[in-house]
């Protein structure tokens, strides 16, 4: 670690590529929001949830489980975990195993609404990220982010990775 007291400026390379994962990260979630509420009611994070739900053994997690997974505070999951009951889409229940923690189901309709919206997001996310690349930059993307997310979390096991 550098202790001197003078920071160590971005180069012109690194100020560019610094620039550019920053624009990137502010606008995809935008852009993927945008495209999820219009074709199917849905804002990215609540999509997020019941797609996690879908992956999860019984359609069933924890919610602090779920929370982890959807990258979201506990509170936040909460108020979107009440949209979507009382949307029908999912379900909350005491957790027989442990009597302080809530399991989160998704329901029959909530598959069917994961099942409707799926094909449309992955077309945005194959139009927005990986349709302008090349199979090596694909390659690059995924090990460029998940050697960021261990420098954010050493502990985090990034998706896919």
């Amino acid at each position: 670690m550098d202790t001197s007291s003078e920071p160590r400026w971005l180069t012109p390379d690194e100020r560019a590529a610094w620039l550019a994962l920053a624009s990137v990260t502010m606008r995809l979630p935008a852009a993927l929001d945008a495209q999820l509420r219009a074709d199917a009611g849905l804002s990215h994070f609540e999509y997020t949830v019941l797609a996690a739900l879908s992956e999860a053994s019984d359609r069933t997690l924890r919610m602090s489980q779920l929370a982890v997974l959807a990258e979201g505070s506990l509170s936040r999951l909460s108020q979107v975990v009440t949209r979507l009951e009382n949307r029908g889409f999912v379900r909350r229940s005491a957790d027989a195993e442990d009597g302080r923690s809530t399991l989160a189901t998704l329901t029959g309709e909530g598959w069917d609404k994961v099942v409707a919206t799926a094909p449309g997001h992955v077309a945005e996310v194959r139009r927005l990220v990986l349709d302008p690349l090349t199979r090596a930059q694909i390659g690059q993307l995924s090990a460029i982010g998940r050697r960021v997310m261990r420098a954010i979390d050493p502990q985090d096991e990034c998706p896919g990775g």
